[in-house]
């Protein structure tokens, strides 16, 4: 008697993983198409790119200390007031326009809409808008983070306050509790975390995107790092670049030693 084999992967599994594979590499060649891209291309000229990266960018040089310290400052600062400002405005907006503690319908649906309008409009975006109103500098980058922030924040706090349930909250239903004591004595305490810990996330997303911002006009040292590059001093560029990565690791050092210090 023949022994059966049973296969590891159904059929209808592989025929589903077959024809994925073969979309995605069908999109992959109409956009290559579309983009004039071909890996071909970029092999035969990476000998410019080695080129450029060992001639041009390195070694990297820090030029100027004292303009760089105050971009980095002002960078930083951006990120912290855009952040922290953010954070206040989505509180109070996520509680109107929570499932659990929404006061009025049609608000909470547009509150939702209006987060979704802000996070969904890239902080650059924002940038190129508020530059025309306000010209280059630090405020425009700060209100550039600052609204982008605020639609995320809105609906991560949204989400949290939405999770928080269980015989507590049942309770006080129950017995006739008010909003605002349903809030205070059972909804707060329970996203307490979640708020702190998107809080966190935030500003490790304001550092990285404040450099851009700046480099198209929103101050800091993205605008220094831009102005270094026009007028093609690579070496500086490259030395504002690393300075900048070394930013980003310290923050995100730091803001998971906090995560397990305050939320542990």
């Amino acid at each position: 008697m023949a022994k059966r084999t049973i296969p590891l992967t159904p059929k209808k599994q592989k025929r589903a993983a077959t024809l994925a594979f073969l979309l995605i590499a069908a999109l992959f060649l109409i956009a290559s198409l579309q983009t004039q891209y071909t890996p071909v291309e970029f092999l035969l000229n990476m000998e410019n790119f080695w080129s450029f990266i060992f001639v041009d960018l390195l070694p990297p040089k820090i030029a100027d200390w004292e303009t760089i310290g105050i971009g980095v400052l002002q960078t930083i600062s951006m990120a912290m007031v855009a952040s922290l400002v953010s954070a206040v405005i989505s509180l109070a907006l996520a509680f109107l326009g929570s499932n659990t503690t929404a006061p009025w319908r049609p608000l909470k649906k547009i509150i939702r809409a209006f987060a979704s309008l802000q996070r969904n409009i890239p902080s650059m975006i924002w940038t190129f808008l508020l530059i025309m109103s306000f010209g280059i500098g630090t405020v425009v980058g700060t209100l550039a983070l600052l609204i982008t922030t605020c639609g995320f924040l809105i609906r991560s706090f949204i989400e949290t306050i939405d999770e928080v349930g269980g015989e507590s909250l049942e309770a006080l239903q129950a017995v006739g509790a008010g909003r605002l004591s349903i809030i205070t004595q059972v909804i707060l305490p329970a996203s307490l975390p979640g708020f702190l810990s998107w809080l966190l996330y935030s500003l490790e997303v304001n550092i990285r995107s404040s450099t851009l911002v700046g480099a198209v006009g929103g101050g800091g040292i993205g605008l220094i790092m831009m102005g270094y590059i026009k007028q093609f001093r690579y070496h500086s560029a490259m030395g504002v670049i690393l300075l900048v990565a070394v930013i980003v690791i310290l923050v995100d050092l730091l803001t998971n030693f906090l995560r397990k210090k305050v939320l542990a």
